[in-house]
């Protein structure tokens, strides 16, 4: 009998992962982009030629760039950032993280303790969700309508909070390509959330991970180029423009916050390999293979409204995302997504049921989240159908009529 660990754990971890066995054959979970669109030869290619000019650095820690990331990645960023947000920063605004995770766990060492609050989207990525919950760190909602998060709605909570006593340490928002509902947050509205947070005198988290993938409109200025007041942290990534498994994302933020996190950021420094690989390969090529990505994403984003159009008719809602690669589902109050994600994984179907990516669970209840990026067309309007013959069995949406037979 082997020594029993669980004697010395701590008493707040976490529920433990189960072992991993395998992608579903429909999967609809998770950021996977679409792998007929990662440049294989190319990565292969920009490997190489980094490597042989500069593989000697790889003796030091650092890359000779020191601990904010590789150099020529940063100057790339800035570059990159420059040219599509209107953001006006350079290499050494720029700190290189292992994902946007990363980051986001470097912004929450920096600013939050147990006991305090931070305002969040009312529909929000579940994984900001999880660490804040973690952290014991309080998390309120903030309506979201067309334009993203409502600056009406966001100075009235940060009113109500301050009657009681609360200032929130930060804003969380996605505000262009809003993971989960696809809204595209406009330049009015983002100059109306930084002029609530300055009168509040809370500062913002812009997270902008999907903002490359719009498919309709133009991309408005990032809240960080519109900022005047130095209150907004940026951050970005590789992974859903490239690939996810590379874990390459980046803070901008202005030195003494990055100071600051660079102590708090004791890895010895994110993957430099994949670092000097993206810097190769993006210097030439990113702006042709984020074209060629958007428009077989949004040929994918077509499929799965045909699909859930044609297989649950009115008994789902939703809005059109303008971009990335979810979409967001509403279904009637009947249905409980969550049950619905476990009998239909059963079946081979992975789905994010909505209360995990709500502010508020109760009112994700009846909602879910879809991955349209890494099936292929047909694997989607397959998977939908059979999720609503699923939805169907389990609470009889969406409704059908006695004599027809789907089996």
């Amino acid at each position: 009998m082997g020594f029993d660990f669980t004697t010395v754990m701590r008493r707040d971890l976490p529920a433990p992962a189960k072992r991993w066995g395998g992608f579903p054959e429909y999967n609809f979970v998770g950021g996977h982009n679409d792998g007929d669109n990662v440049p294989v030869e190319d990565f292969i290619a920009a490997s190489s030629a980094v490597l042989r000019r500069e593989g000697r650095s790889l003796a030091t820690y650092g890359l000779n760039s020191g601990p904010q990331g590789y150099r020529p990645l940063r100057e790339f960023v800035a570059a990159n950032l420059g040219q599509r947000t209107a953001m006006k920063c350079d290499a050494d605004d720029v700190l290189i993280t292992s994902g946007s995770l990363q980051a986001l766990d470097l912004v929450n060492d920096l600013l939050v303790e147990r006991g305090d609050t931070v305002i969040v989207e009312a529909a929000t990525y579940g994984g900001t969700l999880t660490r804040l919950q973690r952290r014991g760190v309080n998390h309120v909602g903030v309506a979201l309508d067309e334009d993203g998060m409502r600056s009406d709605d966001l100075n009235a909570t940060l009113e109500r909070l301050g009657k009681q006593g609360v200032r929130p340490k930060y804003i969380y928002t996605i505000p262009t390509v809003q993971n989960p509902t696809g809204s595209v947050m406009s330049e009015t509205r983002r100059l109306e959330i930084l002029g609530v947070a300055e009168a509040h005198g809370v500062p913002i988290f812009e997270d902008d991970c999907y903002a490359a993938l719009l498919m309709e409109g133009d991309r408005p200025p990032a809240i960080r180029a519109l900022d005047t007041g130095n209150r907004v942290i940026y951050c970005g990534s590789f992974s859903k423009t490239l690939t996810p498994a590379l874990r390459v994302g980046y803070v901008v933020a202005d030195w003494p916050v990055l100071s600051q996190m660079l102590a708090l950021k004791t890895d010895a420094g994110s993957g430099a390999v994949e670092q000097m690989m993206l810097a190769e390969y993006c210097a030439g090529q990113f702006d042709s293979h984020v074209t060629t990505l958007v428009a077989a994403l949004k040929e994918k984003r077509d499929a799965i409204v045909d699909a859930l159009a044609e297989s649950f008719g009115t008994a789902a809602r939703y809005v059109v995302p303008k971009g990335g690669i979810f979409i967001w589902v509403t279904l009637p109050e009947t249905v409980d997504t969550t049950r619905l994600a476990a009998v239909a994984l059963e079946s081979g179907i992975a789905l994010n049921p909505g209360a995990e990516w709500s502010a508020d669970a109760e009112d994700g209840r009846n909602r879910l989240r879809l991955c349209f990026a890494n099936p292929t067309k047909e694997i989607i309007r397959e998977g939908v159908a059979k999720l609503a013959d699923i939805c169907h069995q389990e609470f009889g949406v969406p409704v059908r009529s006695a004599n027809i037979d789907r089996t």
